[in-house]
């Protein structure tokens, strides 16, 4: 952004300029192709962000606990998109499962830190052999694993979810160390995510996105919950 003023005017403005980039939007058909590129490119985003020296003007929003389940959410509560008592049980019991994982996990500089955010396949524009971010509205201090949870958005059940994580990863760790630790806490982010769209399609019901999305979302979510759930607490 820059501040201009023109010519015989008192007035300044401030004035943002964008650039055209080549590129279509990633189908699901594509994801394990796209997701190594991907995954390198968010480590270089982590990467540039633990090293940049930020302004004591600088401020962003923060993607924790709170954010998603706390007195006031940004993106509304959940309960808004839950009509039915069984489901908001069973909902309510994964917020608890995700609030006890993230609170053990916890927010040291290796595992939290600034994060675009919202790195779904709307966001990125692949062309050829590169993979451009477009759309940091939702840039802001988060758990790094979220970036990964994000670009899953609507596909955290996917059946090949596996195989696009692994090749995540693949790419991830070409650029920047990733745990195995870590690893292990991928499936808490995709819960986490997934309750945080569901919690922005409940609370905005007349846009496109949730009237295709939303229909069939929270009772998918509870099955495929409740398997991740059980699964976790059985290894435990």
């Amino acid at each position: 952004m820059i501040t201009v003023r023109p010519p015989e005017s008192q007035l300044n403005y401030h004035v943002s300029a964008f650039e055209c980039v080549p590129g279509t939007h990633p189908a699901e058909d594509d994801y394990a192709t796209v997701m190594p590129k991907l995954g390198a490119v968010t480590a270089e985003l982590h990467e540039h962000a633990s090293r940049w020296q930020r302004p004591d003007w600088f401020t962003r929003p923060a993607w924790d606990i709170d954010a998603a389940f706390g007195p006031a959410p940004r993106w509304g509560s959940w309960r808004a998109a839950v009509h039915e008592k069984d489901e908001s049980e069973q909902l309510a019991r994964v917020e608890e499962f995700v609030r006890s994982r993230l609170l053990r996990f916890g927010c040291g500089p290796d595992r939290f830190g600034l994060i675009h955010a919202d790195l779904r396949a709307a966001n990125l524009l692949v062309d050829g052999t590169s993979c451009r971010v477009i759309d940091f509205d939702d840039c802001g201090f988060g758990w790094l694993l979220y970036d990964l949870a994000t670009a899953l958005t609507f596909t955290e059940d996917h059946p090949r979810v596996g195989e696009f994580i692994a090749a995540w990863l693949q790419g991830y760790r070409s650029v920047r160390e990733l745990s195995v630790e870590d690893e292990r806490e991928i499936v808490t982010f995709l819960l986490l995510r997934r309750m945080l769209t569901i919690a922005f399609l409940g609370n905005n019901p007349d846009i496109e996105v949730s009237q295709q999305m939303l229909p069939g979302m929270v009772r998918a979510t509870c099955d495929w919950a409740d398997g991740i759930v059980s699964g976790l607490i059985a290894d435990h």
